[in-house]
């Protein structure tokens, strides 16, 4: 009768798997843990709309489009809403999406993390994200990652690409390296690695430092070569961030790629003031895969097969 029922009923065939069953048991340790974390450091869990008017526009990322808008592929923008309504320290966890991204380590929906603190600057965030992963490294009964490293872009392009982005910036030539050559060596490094110090051209809605050289203030984390998170100081300045979606849109245009509404209420609720902040946007799947050592996103998600699969998705490297 199993057999039938397994057939019959997906869902019957997950739980009665039992490598399955292990992998349920491990995200619900994972994410248990999570909650516990930021709980204890004084963190409000909060909720966001997942379907969007407005998704906020990145150069490579692209939104699903559903009746109404979009889905979102961050709760960025209404958190930082929160933060200008007076919010101080939040976090949310949950489905995110982006269009045509399937592979190894890629699913066009995904799970993430993303936590924001009043008064303080990405670098700040460093130790309480380090804490973090030793945290459900401990919930999950596997040893935490070692070594933990800091690399800044300049070094590692002149290191391992033999050119300086951050002296000269060729945006076409910087994503190519970076994938080619700069995370192949953070892979052959292991560990943790922290990857900081990125162009003014890859700020996205980070601040830059005031210089020299105009960085942003931004980082990165890699688990076992794997990217796992990225963290801001956050761009407070409305008629910055405006210029920025908009150039953001003008290149998505050059490339074929869909335009997107600005969020005029996320720049109306800056203007009335968003305070100095960090936040980090981590991968939950991710970070499960490189504390586990799986090898492909299907080997930790309770139904790898699938998700996200008839939804005119392409194949992306990795």
């Amino acid at each position: 009768m199993l057999p039938l029922l397994c057939t019959l009923c997906p869902f019957v065939a997950v739980v009665s798997d039992l490598s399955a069953h292990e992998r349920i048991r491990r995200r619900g340790a994972l994410l248990s843990a999570v909650r516990d974390f930021l709980r204890g450091g004084g963190y409000m869990e909060v909720e966001t709309p997942v379907r969007v008017r407005a998704p906020c526009p990145e150069e490579h990322i692209d939104a699903v489009r559903c009746e109404g808008g979009w889905l979102r592929t961050s709760p960025e923008l209404h958190m930082k809403r929160m933060l200008c309504a007076g919010a101080e320290r939040i976090y949310a966890a949950g489905p995110c999406f982006r269009r045509g991204e399937h592979g190894r380590l890629h699913r066009e929906e995904y799970t993430m993390l993303e936590w924001y603190r009043v008064g303080a600057g990405c670098r700040d965030m460093i130790g309480e994200t380090r804490r973090l992963v030793e945290a459900c490294a401990g919930a999950l009964g596997v040893p935490a990652p070692r070594p933990w490293s800091e690399w800044s872009v300049a070094e590692a392009f002149r290191r391992h690409a033999g050119w300086d982005p951050v002296a000269a910036f060729e945006p076409d030539r910087f994503d190519f390296d970076l994938t080619d050559r700069v995370e192949p060596a953070i892979k052959k490094h292991g560990g943790a690695v922290l990857l900081y110090g990125y162009p003014a051209g890859r700020a996205a809605l980070a601040r830059l430092d005031p210089g020299p050289p105009r960085v942003a203030e931004r980082w990165e984390l890699y688990i076992e070569g794997l990217e796992i998170a990225n963290a801001y100081s956050e761009l407070t300045d409305p008629v910055e961030q405006r210029g920025r979606f908009e150039a953001c849109n003008a290149d998505r245009a050059r490339r074929g790629r869909d335009v997107y509404p600005v969020d005029e209420a996320f720049l109306e609720a800056m203007e009335a003031g968003l305070p100095e902040c960090a936040g980090i946007a981590l991968g939950i799947d991710r970070l499960l895969m490189a504390l586990t050592g799986a090898q492909r996103i299907d080997d930790v998600l309770p139904f790898p097969e699938g998700q996200g699969r008839g939804c005119g998705m392409k194949s992306v490297q990795d």
